[in-house]
């Protein structure tokens, strides 16, 4: 699904790690497979407006995330501009997701529907909580915390656009 040269955002700059150009990143998805595999990143700069790409010399796991290093970049100096720009690989640089796992920027937008056919509104943001991701989900002033547990979600249809979910007792009082 989806065009193989779109651009997925995986992870944001943090910081700097040491004085050779080592670069923190904080992963949204946990994936080093994916990171490690990739010869070359984009970098889409703080305000969204610049895209540059770079050459991957190395990633290792630490903390929340990885350490990057980047081709061409032994100081830093030559990083700290980087710090708080957004790491994205293309589309065709990660694996396909298993049956039932999507990729965030695949979901956001989605409509959201109760199995009893109640529109919900439109999935706007996911968060991670640590035991499962939540989806927010928002019409006009009303929004809604959905679990992201398979008793909740009963089908995800990325071409129809929608997903529909079973509420638990009480997910939709307020």
């Amino acid at each position: 699904m989806g065009d193989p040269d779109e651009l997925i955002t995986v992870g944001k700059i943090s910081g700097t790690h040491g004085i050779k150009g080592h670069l923190k990143v904080y992963s949204y998805s946990g994936n080093l497979e994916s990171l490690g595999a990739a010869r070359n990143i984009t970098l889409r700069s703080p305000d969204g407006t610049t895209l540059r790409q770079f050459g991957v010399k190395g990633v290792k796991p630490h903390s929340a995330g990885f350490i990057l290093s980047l081709r061409d970049f032994d100081s830093i100096d030559q990083v700290l501009p980087l710090v708080g720009s957004e790491l994205c690989l293309r589309r065709s640089q990660l694996p396909e997701p298993e049956d039932d796992e999507y990729y965030w920027c695949d979901l956001l937008g989605l409509r959201v529907v109760t199995v009893d056919g109640i529109e919900l509104g439109t999935l706007a943001d996911i968060f991670e909580t640590g035991s499962n991701d939540v989806y927010v989900v928002r019409k006009e002033k009303q929004e809604y915390l959905i679990p992201a547990v398979a008793s909740v979600i009963s089908s995800v249809d990325l071409a129809g656009g929608t997903m529909v979910i079973t509420p638990m007792d009480g997910l939709l009082d307020l």
